[in-house]
């Protein structure tokens, strides 16, 4: 290599660290006999694959439906690739991973940046970019370029590679100085950009994507340096067969558009007018759910579902206005018709408790009243559409999906039918008619997002309740080390 290459790359240490990556996993020979070498084998004489990864929306989480999460789905699908069960040990911060492969575990899945220069471990190839981004406070003026962040309090975390970029942007900026923490996770960083104890943040851009939603506060400024790359970390010292068979199943994934696909679902979301509404939607959580709150609850226990979610479909109903009325004359804060408060014993549509028990019952009811064919979270979301659109219309929609080779008993399949009840070639078909179809979809789409900000939005104070009670105010400095101005 040319001296001035070298030089350029140790200057530039990204670029640096890729370069080793290559290097490294592309000049070890393959064994003639491709032996699949001692780890691989013992990954595969146990029967099992151990994961050391962290509890965080963008690797592995328990979700409504059991574990989920972008790396949980790569870790899932490369131990069915190896044809071996899985375990996973989350409770680790990144420094916690690094460690815990080195020592005991098969392999590091933890939003990883990929780093050579680590030792001890080797490196998969790159997964995905790593953009990083710098996030700041509403209100406060908008940063353009690495000047304007003088005086400004910034945090990031440390191990995750931002810390690095930080680094690399002081050597060229000495003025340049942050807070960095090693125990935080991103949704509480931003928790503190959004309360005013930072002023900014450093974060990964997919990470802000998943999370601004919840952080209404807090805007994205603009992107720092080039982007790094995500990887798995494996042990070293026990040969290279999990890692080339990592690599093999990572080139698979890719060739198939499965990872791209993966990525979007989990991190393309960011359309900027549903963030407005959410803002909105936030602002109404403090604002006015807690006069409700407490009969959310109520109705919940009698009805079996999460108060959140009641509390969802108030929001999406009446954005928790008890005195609501649409020009059809369905009213209160559930928009419960006449026909529907008759049926379950509502005397006043417009008081608040009434209008919540009543819309509780009423959406158990048309839950029941499914076939039993219906399960899990289909059950649930054509319970919700029948909420907005009527039983019967529902049912129209059904027979519909099945006529054309759907499955009347999947909600994707029946969402997809739902808006032909609005067009004539298709509803002159059916039992009911005409309905506005599209509505039911929104309606639910609009449901099911407003239950998912209220379950972080409560878990995070919960967490961040947590993280009060065993840090006193005086001592929350300690929550982060200072990175001072190099000049």
């Amino acid at each position: 290599m040319p001296a001035s290459l070298f030089s350029h790359l140790r200057r530039h240490r990204r670029g640096y660290l890729t370069l080793c990556a290559v290097l490294l996993l592309g000049l070890v020979p393959e064994p003639p006999d491709r032996a699949p070498g001692p780890h691989l084998e013992a990954v595969r004489e146990r029967d099992f694959l151990s994961i050391q990864t962290r509890n965080t929306p963008t690797t592995y989480y328990e979700g409504r439906e059991g574990p989920t999460g972008f790396e949980y789905e790569l870790m899932r699908r490369f131990a069915d690739h190896l044809d071996v069960s899985l375990t996973l040990d989350a409770d680790h911060n990144i420094a916690g991973v690094l460690q815990a492969v080195r020592e005991e575990g098969d392999l590091g899945a933890a939003a990883l940046p990929l780093d050579p220069t680590q030792p001890g471990l080797l490196f998969s190839r790159p997964i995905m970019p790593l953009q990083p981004l710098l996030v700041y406070r509403r209100g406060l003026p908008p940063p353009q370029g690495i000047d304007d962040l003088a005086g400004l309090e910034i945090g990031t975390l440390s191990g995750t590679g931002t810390d690095l970029v930080m680094r690399e942007l002081q050597a060229e900026h000495p003025r340049l100085g942050w807070k960095e923490s090693a125990n935080m996770e991103v949704a509480a960083l931003l928790g503190q950009v959004a309360n005013g104890r930072l002023d900014a943040a450093v974060v990964f851009e997919h990470q802000f994507r998943l999370n601004r939603l919840f952080f209404p506060e807090v805007e994205d400024g603009f992107r720092l340096g080039k982007p790094l790359s995500l990887a798995w970390a494996f042990p070293a010292g026990q040969g290279l067969g999990l890692v080339r068979e990592a690599n093999r199943f990572l080139d698979q994934l890719q060739g198939s558009g499965l990872l791209e696909r993966l990525e979007t679902r989990y991190f393309g979301r960011d359309n900027y007018l549903e963030y407005v509404g959410a803002r909105t939607f936030i602002g109404h959580v403090h604002a006015r759910l807690p006069d409700y709150a407490e009969l959310f609850r109520e109705a919940a226990r009698g009805s079996g579902f999460d108060w959140k979610l009641l509390a969802a479909v108030g929001y999406q109903e009446s954005h928790w206005r008890p005195r609501a009325t649409s020009p059809t004359g369905v009213r209160g804060l559930m928009m419960l018709t006449n026909a529907t408060a008759a049926e379950m014993d509502v005397d006043n549509r417009l008081d608040p408790a009434q209008s919540i028990d009543g819309g509780a019952r009423y959406l158990r009811e048309l839950k029941d009243r499914l076939p039993e064919s219906i399960t899990g979270e289909d059950r649930l979301f054509m319970a919700l559409a029948a909420y907005n659109v009527g039983l019967g219309h529902l049912y129209d929609a059904r027979r519909l999906a099945e006529g054309r080779g759907g499955d009347p008993d999947a909600w994707a399949d029946v969402r997809d039918a739902l808006p032909l009840l609005q067009e004539r070639e298709w509803f002159s078909k059916t039992r009911h008619g005409y309905a506005r179809g599209g509505e039911p979809v929104i309606y639910v789409r609009n449901v099911r997002r407003y239950y998912e900000i209220l379950a972080y939005v409560y878990r995070s104070q919960q967490q961040f309740h947590q993280l009060n009670a065993r840090l006193p105010e005086e001592a929350e400095s300690g929550i982060f080390d200072l990175v001072p101005p190099s000049s």
